[in-house]
């Protein structure tokens, strides 16, 4: 049975992500509009990733015999003054995730919790992989804000590399 100390914060944390989630549905609209097809995909991506993380959680928490509670959302930002100001956002988001991550890993390990500390270990991996993707994408679209084809053609090249499915990643409720 998972700490209810940690069941509490990983209610909260499943409301988190699914807040990412329509903060990055709301980047991604707003790359649309600005006809930056790439970048849009990127964050409809992103936002996919999101629901699927707090989908995890879900998961995890029934599959622990835990109460389950979604959190209401507060709404997305959807005015951006220019082409860095969402990444700007998604990167603070990212590393806003990062604390709040080892936050529920403290607490796993402080209440003697392995089983979700282990469950934790692969958001962690996550995360950095997730701050990088961001901090890359900001300098690039700081460096090339007067010519946005500049930044779709980075984001399309890191697209063609792809990350491939994590066959270590948590199963997904729903899924």
């Amino acid at each position: 049975m998972a700490a209810e100390a940690f069941i509490a914060q990983l209610n909260q944390q499943i409301g988190h992500e699914f807040a990412a989630h329509q903060q990055y549905v709301a980047c991604a609209v707003y790359y649309d509009q600005q006809t930056m097809q790439q970048t849009a995909q990127l964050f409809f991506d992103q936002a996919a990733e999101e629901r699927s993380h707090a989908m995890m959680m879900v998961r995890y928490l029934l599959d622990a015999d835990a109460e389950v509670r979604i959190p209401a959302l507060p709404a997305p930002i959807n005015d951006f003054s220019d082409v860095v100001a969402p990444i700007a956002l998604a990167l603070e988001q990212e590393k806003r995730v990062t604390q709040q991550i080892n936050e529920l890993t403290r607490i796993a390990r402080e209440q003697f919790d392995f089983a979700s500390d282990q469950f934790m270990q692969w958001f962690i991996k996550e995360q950095v992989e997730e701050v990088s993707k961001m901090s890359d994408l900001l300098a690039v679209a700081k460096r090339s804000a007067h010519d946005v084809e500049q930044i779709e053609d980075y984001v399309q090249r890191e697209a063609a590399a792809g990350e491939g499915v994590d066959p270590t990643a948590p199963r997904a409720a729903g899924v």
